[in-house]
């Protein structure tokens, strides 16, 4: 087990971390907001230079608060993609920039593949994987019960000048849209998911990591083409080992032909010899 850095990037930066709270560069702009991972203390000893600081509130959420204006949305790149960047009440900017690693690594199969999959992107969210296999010639399916989500996920994809491209979008609990593609009879070549620790669909389906991957992981095993190129899960919950996704994973692929990797993606720290651990792995690729 391993972790992997996100080390790509020129439009996002971690400047600085300590106090449960980390500094980002997104582009020109920098924003400081809370990460529960982080514990140690702030070397610099205090967090004075900034655009926009999240502050928590002792009743639960938050609000950010801003030194200067700033736009109320604004485009960072990573290789050929563009995403749009957006402070929300909820302290997310519609971006995981951490992902990026997983990116890369599945492009580079498609690529080897030399073929043009269908691949299933389940909790899709603002569409990161999505445009990172659509841009090396994949066919996407992305499905995400938030319907803003999926708008905002095409708005990366015409930003990224995906408008055209073979990607189809659905707003639907995940599961029930697992179900449905079982009963059509619909494959798919690689599956990528992202699911949270609680979630709700959009008819309130409740969804909960502990209880419901394990349900969801054998479904979607009966959704893969006879030669699959890989299987990817992330996740973010606390309390959970990447080892425990990486049996689960194995166990669900057991009798393919194959290799289970799992570890901690995460995100280097300027001017430290740390790293920001920020989720969770487990990959299966062919032998």
């Amino acid at each position: 087990m391993e972790m992997i850095l996100a080390d790509k990037w020129q439009d996002y930066e971690i400047l600085e971390c300590g106090d449960g709270m980390k500094k980002e560069r997104w582009d020109d702009i920098i924003l400081v907001r809370p990460d529960p991972q982080i514990i140690w203390p702030l070397k610099s000893g205090d967090w004075s230079e900034y655009d926009a600081y999240y502050q928590r509130s002792n009743k639960g959420g938050g609000r950010w608060e801003f030194r200067r204006k700033i736009p109320e949305s604004w485009v960072i790149h990573y290789r050929q993609s563009q995403f749009k960047i957006r402070p929300t009440d909820f302290k997310h900017t519609g971006l995981f920039p951490e992902q990026a690693v997983n990116w890369d690594w599945f492009s580079s199969i498609i690529d080897r593949s030399k073929r043009t999959p269908n691949i299933l992107n389940l909790f899709a969210y603002t569409g990161g994987a999505t445009i990172a296999a659509a841009q090396t010639g994949a066919r996407v399916c992305h499905v995400d019960a938030a319907k803003g989500m999926v708008a905002w996920a095409r708005e990366n994809a015409a930003l990224s000048g995906l408008q055209t491209a073979p990607i189809r979008y659905i707003v639907e609990d995940c599961l029930k849209f697992v179900e449905r593609e079982l009963r059509r009879g619909n494959q798919y070549d690689a599956i990528i998911m992202d699911p949270p620790s609680y979630g709700r669909g959009k008819k309130g389906e409740i969804w909960q990591f502990e209880n419901d991957l394990w349900g969801l992981l054998q479904k979607c095993r009966k959704l893969l083409s006879p030669q699959p190129l890989f299987f990817l899960v992330n996740a973010y919950s606390t309390g959970i080992s990447a080892t425990v996704v990486g049996n689960l994973l194995g166990d669900t692929l057991d009798g393919l032909p194959g290799s289970v990797t799992s570890g901690e993606i995460g995100l280097p720290i300027s001017n430290s010899r740390n790293t920001l651990p920020c989720g969770l792995y487990a990959r299966w690729t062919p032998a």
